[in-house]
């Protein structure tokens, strides 16, 4: 079984890797995958190289990098299917189609921090994974499909899954990040599968499909556009001309935050419409040379000009570059917006105001062609307003008939995916297909769900009305006057007794126990929060939370955790104790100290502008990827935390410097004290520990401290508050960096290697070898795993049993790592080694609890979870005699490793806790979880629970004797009530 091994901090997104195909796993249990087709070879090509980005595609990768992409560009794409649905023949199409269009593989790296899009090879098979769920209990289930997700460094960026309500009902789900395709695309994608999956039925999953003309490729798209680049400038001129001086459209934000607000970021409001009224809307606009498009346009600068009561305005629509038939097959990011502006003053008619829209429009449309990307960076801080709200941030559509799978002897019917977030503040819509309807989309922290509804109505019934009479002027038309004031306004009523908003929100937070918000005066807001224990959410999930809750202005720059916070006599929080508080001066004094100096030599050298204080980000030609280049520039300087994000949101030298003190004031409040590694830790008897972040880490740390043993734990410097407490210094490095590794190593008089990249077997080994070679003195423990005795021939496995085939990569590279450390002991000064091989590792943690619903005992989690049937291999099956798992508690494995430090084994020992079957571990489960699935036994035998073996741990059985609360029922009880919010 594959033994829980925890990260160092630089590799984290290997284990959340891990973790993603684990659930991938999880719900393929009943796929079947499809077989290479043959006959398809003239579709897929060989990988062509590294291609530049488009400016679309460019802005979907910056968003991903910024960390402010979210499931607002993941694009779900679902069919109900009533009838026969073939799965096999499903994959085969999905195969075949991911094949004829590389964007559907292609993944996204960076070079010399210029971004660049690879195809890779075509895949052999595709799978649809299968999950059985009722129809009513769809919705939720595709809304977190939708949510999870993409990995753009490494792929894929499509994923598939089949819900099965019934013999002859499904609903398919194909989720894309939009980063890969649009909504054009989506036509493309349908009635190809649609064909591909017919031949598929007609001549056998794996027969001859027939072969059909090569598409045309993004990757070409792409490299035209950029060899175009050159061209646009006129056009550029244009678009700086048109839109200077022009504003974002104020929309009245919330006063305060709905309680859900962090949690459902956007709402959509729905009036339906008299069948006949889009036609009626259809003609109205041919009365006057204009489109059923361009008359919903003008219904929605009206409702705007009512809302906001300003006259100069701004709304984006979609433009695309896909024209002619060379691209009418191409998949992939082919939209632009384009940003209509229009003056409605005057009070002009709804027909004045049509001919204005329809002339703007037309205008926009002839300069279609430039990307709106580059206009954005030409308008530089023209294109956002002082509190940074972007200028396109209301956009209007007219929504057609939505593309669905239409398989041969089914019927399809759409499936609308809500995914709780939405690209833009507020989004005008008028579906004009089917039922006709109104709707409204809105992010909940620009308006709230009252004014959204009111505005949802009266936009539906000013379509109805300049119907009825088009000659209507603005004022006459029905419309929403709301107030202007803004969250900042609100805050600037509280009384001194208010807390303020994002002080409220942070208490409302189950594990949060305290908090307070600090407004210095004329420095940025500053968050504290005390947390109700120590595993509980990070800095950055708190502020997201903030964020995406709260408007901007009101968010503050940092949260720092503390263990209690700083009263007075009277009891209330004492300001000058407070970590990153700047210092009171008179005047707006000029930040000093090196973060100061840090900042402004940043700005410098990628602006090519000295700053002052003040200057803002995007007045002095700043723009995202520039962002994103200055946060890589000062977190490696300062050794902190920072992400484009919080450049982008900072905006000036005064309020980044004021963020990067509070972050370094939180690294300080830690405890957490970080060397380098040239210095040589003035305490004896050092531990250097590895993976100080993960599962089995955190217990590490925690045995050592109540040792009394001085502490150095590697660490990446952003990530060194995770491992700080009493007596622990940090040290930078990670497993990908061997020369750090060694200089670890050699400060340090003892060693305990606890960190694993789980999915990349080579890197492990690699940091293996670097260590040794650093390592001169004292002892080495080495958290391996039973994965290392691969699959031994007999049931009982003892102590340096002889490992017996298969082993999988993750077990061979265990057991190469043990050889390596063994072999290196007790030469050139070394003390004595130790490889503690460990089973599946139960703890409460939530690094532990992912593992136990989606590790090696995820399929038996997730049945009981779902309430579905948990089918077991019979004892006696395949001349097995028992089939479960071995475990050990998390704090015995850490009194064990720790026992090793003083004692070492000089060879190979097990830590196991103790063994359980299946149909136990099942009974636990469905018990713990209340849940009412039935556990039968069959004789077949499920890869995932191909286990039977019993491992001796005699050597350390000393400190892996049982202390109470570490039996199995206990710690598992721990796991899933501890984790039961995000559990299910």
């Amino acid at each position: 079984m594959t033994t829980e091994t925890p990260d160092v901090p630089g590799q984290l997104a290997r284990q959340e890797e891990l973790l993603r195909r684990a659930r991938a796993r999880a719900t393929a249990r009943t796929t079947t995958p499809a077989t290479a087709p043959s006959g398809t070879d003239a579709t897929a090509t060989a990988p062509r190289g590294p291609a530049p980005l488009s400016h679309a595609q460019r802005r979907m990768w910056l968003m991903d990098r910024l960390g402010h992409a979210g499931a607002s560009y993941s694009v779900p794409f679902a069919t109900r299917v009533r009838g026969p649905l073939d799965i096999e023949a499903l994959a085969t199409a999905l195969t075949v189609l991911v094949r004829r269009h590389e964007i559907l593989r292609t993944c996204y790296g960076t070079r010399d921090g210029e971004p660049y899009q690879e195809v890779l090879e075509a895949p052999s098979a595709i799978s649809v994974p299968v999950r059985d769920c009722a129809a009513e209990d769809a919705p939720a289930l595709l809304a977190d499909e939708a949510r999870r997700g993409f990995d753009l460094a490494t792929g894929p960026v499509l994923r598939a899954l089949a819900l099965r309500h019934g013999e002859q009902d499904h609903t398919v789900l194909l989720t894309f990040h939009h980063i890969a395709i649009d909504g054009g695309s989506l036509d493309t994608v349908a009635r190809e599968l649609t064909e591909l999956y017919a031949a598929a039925v007609r001549d056998g999953h794996g027969g001859e499909v027939p072969e059909r003309p090569r598409p045309p490729q993004y990757a070409d798209f792409a490299r035209g556009e950029h060899a175009a680049a050159a061209q646009a400038e006129q056009g550029l001129a244009h678009w700086v001309e048109r839109l200077s001086g022009a504003r974002a459209p104020r929309l009245p934000r919330p006063g305060t935050s709905s309680a859900d607000a962090g949690i459902r970021h956007s709402g959509t409001h729905t009036v339906p419409l008299a069948e006949h009224l889009p036609e009626a809307l259809r003609a109205l606009g041919g009365e006057h040379r204009a489109t059923l498009f361009t008359v919903a346009l003008t219904a929605a600068f009206a409702s705007l000009q009512r809302l906001t009561g300003d006259d100069d305005l701004v709304i984006g629509v979609a433009g695309t570059h896909r024209q002619g038939a060379a691209m009418r097959d191409l998949v992939g990011l082919c939209v632009n917006t384009l940003p209509v502006r229009v003056d409605a003053s005057g009070d002009p008619a709804f027909t004045e105001l049509l001919a204005r829209v329809r002339d703007a429009l037309l205008e926009a449309q002839r300069h279609r062609d430039v990307p709106f990307d580059l206009v954005l960076e030409r308008l530089g801080a023209e294109a956002r307003d002082a509190d940074g709200t972007a200028l396109v941030r209301v956009t209007s559509d007219v929504i057609g008939e939505p593309a669905i799978l239409r398989l041969p002897d089914t019927v399809g019917e759409y499936v609308d995916v809500e995914t709780g977030e939405a690209k833009f503040d507020l989004s005008f819509g008028l579906v004009a297909s089917g039922q006709p309807a109104a709707l409204v989309q809105y992010g909940r922290t620009a308006l709230d769900d009252a004014t959204a509804a009111a505005l949802g109505t009266r936009y539906a019934a000013l379509l109805e009305a300049v119907v009825a009479e088009p000659s209507l002027r603005l004022s006459q038309l029905p419309g929403v006057a709301a107030e202007h004031g803004t969250a900042a306004e609100h805050d600037g009523n509280r009384t001194e007794h208010d807390a303020h908003p994002a002080e409220e929100l942070l208490r409302a937070h189950p594990r949060v126990a305290d908090a307070h918000v600090a407004e210095p005066p004329g420095g940025p807001l500053l968050a504290y929060a005390v947390l109700r224990d120590s595993v509980g959410p990070t800095p950055y999930e708190l502020r997201a939370r903030l964020r995406a809750a709260l408007a901007a202005e009101s968010v503050p720059v940092a949260v720092t955790l503390l263990d209690a916070l700083p009263r007075s006599p009277e009891g209330t929080v004492d300001p000058a104790r407070l970590p990153g508080m700047p210092v009171a001066a008179a005047g707006r004094v000029a930040p000093e100290g090196p973060r100061a100096e840090a900042v402004v030599e940043g700005f410098t050298a990628l602006l090519g502008r000295t700053p002052e204080p003040d200057d803002d980000f995007f007045a002095l030609g700043g723009h995202s990827l520039v962002a994103v280049k200055l946060a890589e520039r000062l977190r490696a300087a300062l050794k902190l935390p920072l992400t484009g994000l919080d450049i982008l949101q900072a905006r000036t030298p005064r309020a980044l410097t004021a963020l990067l003190d509070a972050r370094e004031g939180e690294r300080t409040a830690s405890g957490a004290t970080l060397v380098t590694a040239h210095q040589r830790p003035s305490r004896p008897g050092t531990v250097l520990v590895t993976g100080g972040t993960g599962g089995v880490g955190a217990f590490i740390l925690r045995e050592l401290a109540a040792q009394g043993r001085p502490v150095l734990a590697l660490a990446r410097p952003e990530s060194a508050h995770l491992v700080s407490g009493d007596g622990v210094e940090v040290i930078e490095g990670d497993l990908a960096d061997p020369a750090a590794l060694r200089e670890a190593v050699a400060a340090a008089d003892a060693v305990i290697h606890a960190a694993c990249t789980f999915t990349s077997p080579e890197v492990d080994l690699a940091a293996m070898r670097a260590m040794v070679e650093g390592w001169r003195r004292g002892p080495f423990v080495f958290v391996s795993s039973v994965d290392a005795y691969g699959h031994p021939d007999g049931d009982q496995v003892a102590e340096e049993s002889v490992p017996g085939e298969p082993l999988s990569p993750y077990g061979r590279a265990k057991l190469d790592c043990d050889a390596l450390l063994l072999r290196a002991a007790g030469t050139e000064g070394r003390g004595g080694a130790s490889a503690v091989r460990s089973p599946i590792v139960w703890g409460a943690h939530d690094r532990l609890r992912d593992q136990l619903r989606w590790g090696a005992t995820g399929l038996l989690y997730q049945a009981a979870a779902e309430g579905r049937p948990i089918e077991l291999p019979q004892p006696g099956t395949g001349g097995r005699g028992w089939y479960g798992a071995a475990w050990v508690h998390a704090a015995a494995l850490a009194r064990a490793v720790t026992a090793c430090l003083d004692a070492p084994v000089h060879g190979v020992a097990n830590a196991v806790s103790g063994h359980v079957s299946w149909r136990d571990l099942a009974t636990d489960l469905t018990g713990l979880l209340g849940s009412a699935s039935a556990i039968t036994e069959k004789g077949e035998v499920h890869q995932d629970l191909d286990h039977c073996w019993h491992y001796d741990s005699h050597r350390l059985a000393r400190p892996l004797r049982a202390q109470p609360g570490e039996d199995r029922r206990t710690v598992l009880a721990e796991m899933i009530d501890s984790g039961a919010g995000s559990a299910r």
